[in-house]
């Protein structure tokens, strides 16, 4: 018998008995949990065999939600008041056009409150403004509006509600001019802007009309009003003031020292310039000049006498 034989099998029992040990604590070790964090994947991504731009699959896309849209802020509006030379008439320029687009005049002047209602261009804001107690007279430019009063009102009284009433309707989208067809066949036709040069104008008239538009209008319109040509004959430029310049009393300066002196200088067959009036202007004026008579003959008048046969002092 070996005598290392002993040895050799206690070696081995040693050696299972310290690796059984082991292997029981391997195999009855409680496995450890792990825990992962699901990451987002990114969307598959297949590209076609014809090498096309790759797409996402339909099952992978997601729909893209936008934000509730904003509404559009209110329109800011914004009227400017301007002073003209005329102390009776007051010019508000609001950040909207007055005029419609392609009208085909260059103003248009409401006088009385039938004539905001009359057609072709009648006017619901013209009409409310003249009801203001004190106004006399509502002018519209292309992106202005000048309203005249009488000589005895005060601005201070009238302009808060001109301003309210001009307000409300710009900001509320109201139409200020309206265009109607006429009913009555037999009325004046449809006018349209009298510095616009006609096919049968001959050169002075067409030369007349151009340093008008050009030169004359500009300067009128800044100042609140406008002008009309009426004609041109034997030499006299006929002419007709609009807005806050047909009653400013520095108007017959305007034509005599600027417009006349003008064309004159330009155009040598022009001899002068005449202001036209309308028919309801020359009655005002005539009436007026009786009324203007009447308190020269009583101011002129002797007083009666506190001492005679028929007076109170007189004594018998």
């Amino acid at each position: 018998m070996n005598p290392a034989a002993p040895l050799m099998r206690s070696s081995r029992a040693l050696t299972r008995t310290s690796f059984t040990p082991q292997r029981s604590i391997l195999f009855r070790s409680t496995p450890t949990t792990r825990s992962f964090h699901r990451a987002t994947r990114a969307p598959a991504i297949t590209s076609s065999q014809a090498r096309r731009r790759p797409t996402l699959n339909a099952e992978c896309q997601t729909v893209a939600t936008f934000p509730a849209q904003v509404p559009q802020a209110a329109r800011t509006i914004f009227i400017q008041t301007q002073d003209t030379p005329n102390a009776d008439a007051l010019k508000f320029i609001p950040n909207h056009p007055v005029l419609p687009p392609n009208f085909p005049l260059g103003s248009l002047e409401y006088t009385s409150p039938r004539s905001t209602l009359a057609p072709p261009h009648p006017s619901p804001l013209a009409a409310r403004l003249l009801n203001v107690d004190g106004v006399s007279s509502i002018f519209y430019g292309a992106d202005f509006i000048t309203v005249n009063k009488v000589a005895d009102t005060n601005w201070a009284h009238i302009k808060p509600e001109v301003f309210s009433l001009i307000t409300e309707a710009v900001s509320s989208g109201e139409q200020i001019v309206a265009t109607t067809a006429r009913t009555d066949a037999s009325g004046p036709p449809e006018t349209e802007d009298s510095l616009l040069i006609k096919d049968d104008d001959d050169e002075v008239v067409a030369m007349i009309k151009e340093l008008l538009e050009t030169r004359v209008r500009p300067a009128i319109q800044d100042d609140g009003g406008d002008l009309e040509y009426r004609g041109f004959n034997d030499g006299i430029v006929m002419l007709k003031l609009r807005g806050a310049c047909r009653t400013c009393d520095s108007s017959t300066v305007t034509l005599k020292n600027g417009i006349e002196s003008m064309l004159m200088h330009y155009i040598e067959e022009v001899k002068g310039i005449e202001q036209v009036l309308d028919e309801e202007e020359e009655i005002a004026i005539q009436e007026f000049a009786k009324f203007e008579e009447k308190l020269k003959q009583q101011k002129g008048a002797a007083p009666p006498s506190t001492s005679g046969k028929d007076s109170l002092d007189y004594a018998a």
